[in-house]
């Protein structure tokens, strides 16, 4: 039996594919700052932080990236609540993304720490700089601008990871196009087109992370960390 193709069909449900796309920006938007802010403390933590919060970072970013993303899911929308904590599909699935991501940026972001030399440490302390004050002025923003392009990459993976929270029945992109295909069995066009619009995503938040590190670090510096 030939099958015919209907790219419009997707089209007939428009405000399911919209609220799909908005929802799914804004898991990225809340979902990345935070994440972002997780990272930043913990990197924080676990090289100038004392010594009793090191080894509960570790053990946070060591046990985020050795199980699946999913599982974190599941744990949080499913688990807590059998412990008596209640929370909502959406509230789940960003604080999976920002656990997920604070742990992957901490790694990330200790790296471009762990590059800063030595000398603009000792020279913030020459001027009588305290130790925050040194991590937030001399050694967070040039740890950032090398590692920029690394952690632009990590919040697109996560953007794109958000799909799985459809398993949930959360409403963005992903369920949108399980929805339509399961109203109009069109799954070929349907899962084509949410493909089409995760790739805008993707590169549209890259090139808006980008810019982002033109702005904060001077276009030269940026390009020269890529």
């Amino acid at each position: 039996m030939s099958y015919h193709f209907d790219f419009l069909a997707p089209f007939d449900y428009p405000a399911v594919l919209v609220k799909g796309v908005l929802v799914t920006i804004e898991l990225i938007a809340i979902g990345g700052v935070l994440g972002v802010a997780v990272g930043i403390f913990g990197a924080w933590a676990r090289t100038q932080g004392p010594r009793w919060l090191r080894p509960l970072v570790s053990a946070y970013v060591e046990l985020i990236r050795n199980t699946p993303f999913l599982i974190q899911l599941f744990f949080i929308f499913f688990g807590l609540p059998g412990i008596g904590v209640q929370i909502g599909e959406m509230q789940a699935a960003l604080l999976a993304m920002v656990i997920n991501l604070g742990a992957y940026s901490c790694e990330i972001i200790r790296a471009g720490i762990a590059a800063v030399a030595r000398g603009q440490v000792e020279a913030g302390l020459s001027l009588a700089m305290t130790r925050m004050q040194i991590f937030r002025h001399v050694i967070l923003p040039p740890a950032l601008q090398k590692i920029w392009p690394a952690l632009s990459s990590q919040v697109v993976i996560v953007m794109l990871g958000s799909a799985v929270c459809s398993q949930i029945a959360v409403e963005e992109l992903a369920y949108a196009a399980n929805f339509i295909q399961g109203r109009n069995f069109r799954s070929f066009e349907s899962y084509l087109l949410s493909t089409a619009i995760y790739l805008l995503l993707a590169i549209g938040l890259r090139q808006l992370l980008r810019l982002a590190g033109d702005r904060l670090f001077g276009r030269p510096a940026a390009r020269e960390a890529t």
